[in-house]
C-alpha cells in the first residue's frame, strides 16, 4: 500500500470546477474580507468567475440551510461557508458556533459534497481581522483540493 505524503498539497487546479459561496452578512466587514480573498484565490487557482455563485444569508445559523439548498441542485463541485462569530457576554456564542459548524458538516456528509468551512469563531474583532484574509484564501484552496480529490475517488 502506497503512503501519501501528508505534507504535499493535493490537486489545486480549479479549471472547470463550479463553486458556490455562502456568506453571512453578520459582521459584514469581516465576512466581506473573507469573501474578497476567497474570490481572488479561486481565480488564481483557475476557477472561472462565471463558475462561482455567491449568495448571502443573515448570519452563521442560516449558512447551513443555504448550503443544503445549493447541494441539492448537484450543480456544484464544492461549497464554501464564510462567516464570523465573535464571542459576546452570553452563551449565544457557543450555540451559534456549535450549531453552524454542525450544520456545515452535516450538509457535506449528507450530500457528499466538499464544503470548506471558513466560519471564524473568535474572541474579539481583532482576532477576526487577523485571520480573515488567510482563511478566505484557505477556504478556496480547500474547496478546489477536495473537489478534485472526491472526483478522483468516484
Amino acid at each position: 500500500m502506497q503512503q501519501a505524503d501528508l505534507g504535499a498539497p493535493g490537486d489545486l487546479d480549479g479549471s472547470g470546477l463550479r463553486v458556490a459561496i455562502v456568506q453571512a452578512r453578520f459582521n459584514a466587514p469581516i465576512t466581506g474580507q473573507l469573501a474578497e480573498s476567497c474570490f481572488a484565490e479561486l481565480h488564481a487557482l483557475g476557477v472561472a468567475p462565471a463558475d462561482v455563485r455567491h449568495v448571502t444569508v443573515p448570519g452563521a445559523l442560516e449558512i447551513g440551510v443555504a448550503l443544503a439548498a445549493l447541494a441539492e441542485t448537484d450543480d456544484y463541485d464544492a461549497l464554501i461557508a464564510l462567516g464570523c462569530i465573535i464571542r459576546g457576554e452570553t452563551y449565544h456564542f457557543e450555540l451559534v458556533a456549535n450549531e453552524s459548524g454542525a450544520a456545515v458538516t452535516r450538509v457535506g456528509l449528507d450530500h457528499g459534497v466538499p464544503i470548506a468551512n471558513a466560519v471564524l469563531t473568535v474572541e474579539n474583532e481583532q482576532q477576526a481581522w487577523a485571520r480573515a484574509a488567510d482563511k478566505g484564501r484557505d477556504a478556496a484552496r480547500v474547496a478546489v483540493e477536495m473537489a478534485n480529490l472526491l472526483e478522483s475517488l468516484r
